[in-house]
């Protein structure tokens, strides 16, 4: 019966029944006319979403770390710098990734719940008058901390000092959820995935490139095959592939971008803000404190929640799992055993959240922990009653 509960994970989300639906579809001739429609919907959707008019998108059988590896060897060369902040587990991955590929890796280590350190890349970037960094590497969304960083300012702080460099940015837990602008801050490569905003299972890397990383790609020498754009983008041309796409995903993918679109980018943003601001107000009931150092860092897709000095947190994902059937998030990196999260992202409503909000309740009660059944459950009530109240006045009216 576990299987009937609603996952309280940053991902992979919840799955709509009408996606699962469109994923789960006969085989087809991934060379034919039909898989070419599917293929050139999922991309104009997935463009649509990024509020970009020019992006070009490209559509990896892989994950979000996929779409790294895509924007990094299509565009850079062995032993270029790259400026990138850790802080979090996620960026963290990022700037090993570069590592590993043989990049120079400017790192601005940042504590942890905090977000990216935009002043300090001004003054980095203003300073590399040689023009060194290739590119500034910027996790919009860090999921293990319940960080939201403010890519507008980034791109502010690059504009400042008319730095050439590239902008890339991991949109994995971001995008399809919470607002984000590829023309309006001038990103160069976003990368996100199928398994979070767009409520699908994992096994999609999905990256969009500006023109000026699409003109960075002939120069560039990083070593690449599966990931190579030019093998992806003459594929597109004849509305096919290099290799044997995951069909029914990009099927999938391209419904989710039609039931986003419907619901409207802004309502979708808006109903992410209502939700995680229930969750928010109920860590708050429990009288205790999120990771993220700020109201202005909260995310509204995660929420990484500290537990009280010596307690394990992850007893609380454990017990949550065993005793309930009940998936929340266990903390990553420097906060394991600190936190636990409660994803509220993808396919999720008020009455939904409120059931986990439940369940964390009855999790932390059966540990020992000063927490009052009811109290978060109520906070949150009051945010989501407010929003009701709001929509019966307005049908009123």
């Amino acid at each position: 019966m576990s299987f009937q509960n609603p996952v309280f994970i940053p991902g992979p989300t919840n799955i709509p029944e009408s996606l699962r639906k469109s994923c789960d579809m006969p085989t087809i001739d991934h060379r034919s006319p039909l898989f070419g429609g599917i293929l050139n919907a999922a991309r104009d959707g997935v463009r649509q979403v990024l509020k970009s008019d020019t992006a070009e998108v490209f559509i990896f059988p892989a994950t979000g770390t996929g779409g790294w590896e895509t924007a990094l060897t299509n565009t850079l060369n062995p032993g270029d710098t790259v400026l990138a902040a850790r802080n979090g587990m996620f960026s963290h991955r990022w700037i090993d990734m570069c590592q590993r590929l043989g990049l120079t890796v400017r790192v601005v280590e940042t504590p942890w719940g905090h977000g990216i350190p935009h002043a300090q890349f001004a003054e980095i970037l203003a300073a590399d008058t040689s023009q060194e960094i290739k590119a500034v590497l910027a996790t919009h969304n860090e999921t293990a901390t319940g960080v939201t960083s403010d890519i507008a300012a980034v791109r502010v702080a690059m504009d400042a000092s008319d730095h050439p460099a590239l902008l890339f940015v991991d949109g994995v837990s971001s995008i399809g959820s919470i607002d984000f602008q590829f023309d309006g801050w001038s990103v160069d490569v976003a990368v996100t995935g199928s398994q979070k905003g767009f409520m699908l299972p994992a096994g999609l890397a999905i990256v969009g490139f500006s023109a000026k990383a699409m003109a960075a790609q002939p120069s560039a020498k990083l070593p690449r095959t599966f990931f190579d754009i030019r093998d992806m983008a003459d594929g597109y041309a004849a509305g096919a592939y290099p290799y044997t796409p995951a069909v029914g995903l990009m099927n999938g993918l391209s419904h989710a971008c039609t039931m986003l679109l419907s619901e409207g980018l802004d309502t979708v943003f808006a109903r992410h803000h209502r939700i995680a601001s229930g969750v928010r107000a109920a860590v708050s009931a429990w009288g205790l404190e999120l990771c993220a150092a700020s109201p202005d860092l909260y995310s509204d897709t995660v929420s990484a929640i500290r537990t009280p000095a010596g307690f394990d947190a992850s007893r609380i994902v454990s017990h949550a799992a065993t005793t309930y059937g009940v998936a929340f998030g266990g903390g990553l990196g420097e906060v394991a055993g600190k936190v636990f999260r409660i994803g509220h992202l993808g396919s999720l409503t008020d009455v939904m959240a409120l059931s986990g909000i439940a369940t964390a309740e009855m999790c932390m009660a059966d540990l020992g922990l000063d927490i009052t059944l009811g109290s978060g459950v109520a906070a949150a009530q009051q945010v989501y009653r407010a929003h009701g109240a709001a929509n019966v006045q307005k049908d009123a009216a």
